[in-house]
């Protein structure tokens, strides 16, 4: 029974780890058997051992070598045998590896790491923020999930890719959804508005399932669907249509304001929004003085969310409050 039980343990194993153990064993049986045929020549058996790794490896480094006529037909049978095993196993490990690359690439191979970050839907917004952070030092781990590309759409850029549909599950959980930190659900530019909102407010529904404690930052088309996306479970909802709409609405009041607006965005390599606590020291001070407090490290305090609303305050004598929070450009 043990004898089975081995058996079928050893055929459960990979092409490599099988000729890895018959390589293995034809190395320590040729290497003990040397050392009973000529224990002269191999004083040890761990000596017979490394003639026969030199030996069937092809390496023969000769400072070991069979004297005996018993000897030379042992190694004879050693050469005809092992080479070919030894051989075998280096073109599997090179196939397995090839093998593993072609599944990375085609988007096959599940992720296993932790704390990343998976961005559902490949468009330009999601190619913009992977070359964005590309650029900087710290690169987040990303893992891209999308059924469109056939292949890895920028592998100059380390991230993962998983190729499929964040409706699925598998494809979720193959993205290890369960120990992500973020994910960002993007809307599909080949759809009409109102059923791109639709397909990713499915998909948020997918992932907070599968991991409810996820932050999810999800891309909303029509203002109708913003407050379904809560329902859903969104964290932070992103409308698209309303930056650009209030972009260029801006611009007919004076021409130019949305090229500056793209200009500042732009400098996101070299700065980036974010929001602030404020410390004891600014807790009570006007929200000029703390902006003039911060300038002095090279930040710069545009307003002062305040509230659940997330009411943008910029009132010059407003003192700032323990919970607040600072909207602010940060180098």
């Amino acid at each position: 029974m043990k004898m089975r039980n081995l058996l079928v343990s050893y055929w459960r194993m990979s092409t490599v780890l099988r000729l890895f153990a018959i390589a293995s064993a034809i190395i320590v049986l040729f290497g003990a058997l040397m050392h009973v045929i000529e224990p002269e020549t191999f004083r040890t058996i761990f000596d017979g051992i490394w003639w026969a790794s030199v030996t069937t490896t092809t390496i023969g480094y000769g400072d070991i070598v069979p004297k005996t006529l018993a000897g030379k037909l042992a190694a004879i049978v050693l050469i005809a045998l092992g080479t070919g095993i030894i051989a075998a196993y280096f073109a599997s490990i090179s196939a397995a590896a090839a093998s593993r690359e072609t599944a990375h690439t085609n988007g096959q191979l599940p992720y296993t790491e932790r704390g990343h970050v998976i961005i559902v839907g490949w468009n330009e917004r999601a190619r913009e923020m992977l070359l964005r952070f590309a650029r900087q030092d710290s690169l987040p781990r990303f893992v891209l999930i999308d059924a469109t590309v056939p292949s890895h759409p920028l592998p100059h850029i380390p991230f993962h890719f998983i190729k499929g549909s964040a409706h699925d599950d598998a494809v979720l959980e193959k993205a290890n959804i369960g120990h992500a930190q973020f994910v960002i659900i993007t809307a599909d530019p080949h759809k009409a508005e109102e059923d791109a909102d639709t397909d990713t407010i499915v998909a948020l529904l997918a992932a907070k399932s599968l991991n409810p404690s996820v932050y999810a930052i999800v891309e909303i088309l029509t203002a109708r669907n913003v407050q379904n996306a809560f329902r859903a479970g969104a964290d932070e909802v992103v409308q698209t249509n309303l930056l650009a709409s209030t972009a260029m609405a801006a611009s007919l009041r004076s021409p130019g304001v949305a090229g500056a607006i793209e200009r500042m965005l732009g400098r996101f390599g070299e700065q980036t929004l974010r929001l602030l606590t404020p410390t004891e020291q600014q807790i009570g001070q006007p929200f000029t003085t703390v902006q003039q407090l911060l300038l002095e490290q090279n930040i710069t305090l545009l307003g002062v969310i305040r509230g659940d609303n997330g009411n943008l305050s910029i009132l010059p004598q407003r003192p700032i409050e323990e919970h607040d929070r600072l909207f602010v450009f940060v180098p």
